[in-house]
């Protein structure tokens, strides 16, 4: 099967860099390699037009149209020639396109598509409780609407897209992947060392982990916090650094434990996952968040938020906890139980990393991909 995905984040070395949605069209890429399919990535939004192949991956580097007041409208029309062309040519049967934005909206295409939700723009501001832009709004309905099947990375981002939109079609749930094989664990975690890595930005909790750990620090004066990503800026605040809004938060003997290293190679977040007792996220709006695989993949214990997609990645008191991200006192109490405890820490992550292989590992998140693509072309392959 000709599989490709449209996207505006892919992880190579001539791309521009990419979050959560990009590593994990990547991992499932690897993931449908493997099963003997073609892979075509087309990424848009780029400083130029390439061809070019990355780990057996076709990609399709290209550039938007600038056009004042009209650049979206040609550069879908630009991506519905490259797509179609590339039909005609035999190189595409199915096509994979995320709700982000709406990119699909007005592309007519001689294949069909699929959306994979992993939030749109309407989700991520209605769990925030912000307005979304019309325009959003309206291309993100309009491509969910025309799309030939839909999916989610999670149960709760199905339902609550389908009922912001009032969407009556069913999604299939199928999670992100990850390779559990690049994250193997063979160091020894240092103690009292709690990791959050992640954008730094209000929607992911991080006005309220300096409270969380104020707490922490107030009853085990050892355990420090070890910041990595980049720095978001605030649009409630109008800040330019969510970073800046944090300082403040904490107390003057607990910022001493704490350090920051900002946005850091891939390489070095897996080195900071690895030498972490435990990871934070008290996010309040994700879809299903790579970082979380990431860090289970590692062995290691997660104290997370409770929200909505949470209990479909981990089982309070198995792998992890779950904790409403403003009861600071809940929160900072589940850390310095996972703290006090190497055996409690051993355990957690052993479970972890078990679902990780059982549920979320690439070579089964390909298969019902693969399945689900089948159904939607009405072929065998």
């Amino acid at each position: 099967m000709n599989i490709a995905f449209l996207t505006i984040e892919y992880p190579t070395s001539k791309t521009a860099p990419a979050g959560g949605i990009g590593t994990s069209i990547y991992n499932l890429s690897q993931g449908l390699l493997a099963l003997g399919h073609r892979v075509t990535v087309l990424v848009y939004g780029q400083d130029g037009d390439e061809v070019f192949e990355d780990s057996g991956v076709i990609i399709h580097k290209i550039e938007n149209v600038t056009v004042r007041g009209v650049s979206f409208y040609f550069t879908q029309k630009k991506l519905q020639r490259i797509i179609n062309n590339l039909v005609g040519l035999g190189q595409i049967d199915i096509i994979e396109a995320p709700d982000w934005t709406g990119i699909t909206a007005f592309l007519n295409l001689k294949c069909p598509y699929v959306i994979r939700l992993n939030g749109s723009d309407t989700y991520f501001c209605h769990l925030e409780s912000r307005k979304v832009r019309f325009a959003n709004r309206f291309f993100e309905n309009r491509g969910l609407r025309r799309a030939n099947g839909l999916l989610s990375v999670s149960a709760y981002t199905a339902e609550v897209t389908k009922d912001i939109f009032g969407l009556q079609k069913d999604f299939t749930i199928i999670p992100n992947s990850i390779n559990s094989s690049n994250f193997e664990n063979s160091g020894v975690p240092e103690p009292n060392i709690i990791l959050y890595f992640g954008t730094l930005i209000r929607k992911k909790g991080l006005l309220e982990l300096p409270h969380i750990f104020n707490l922490v620090h107030a009853k085990n004066p050892q355990a420090k916090l070890i910041l990595v990503g980049k720095d978001a800026g605030d649009i409630h605040s109008n800040s330019k650094s969510t970073w800046e809004l944090m300082k403040p938060l904490f107390t003057a003997t607990a910022f001493q434990n704490v350090t920051y290293l900002g946005a850091v190679p891939y390489s070095e977040i897996k080195a900071q996952i690895e030498h972490a007792t435990l990871c934070v996220f008290p996010t309040f709006a994700e879809a299903l968040p790579v970082s979380w695989l990431e860090a289970m993949a590692m062995k290691k214990p997660i104290v997370a938020c409770n929200i909505g997609w949470a209990p479909e990645v981990i089982e309070d008191g198995k792998e992890g906890y779950l904790v409403s991200p403003k009861n600071h006192s809940d929160y900072a109490d589940k850390i310095l139980n996972l703290l006090s405890s190497k055996e409690l820490q051993e355990r957690f992550g052993a479970n972890a990393l078990k679902k990780i292989q059982h549920k979320f590992s690439i070579e089964v998140v390909a298969k019902q991909s693969v399945e689900f693509y089948k159904k939607i072309l009405n072929i065998e392959f």
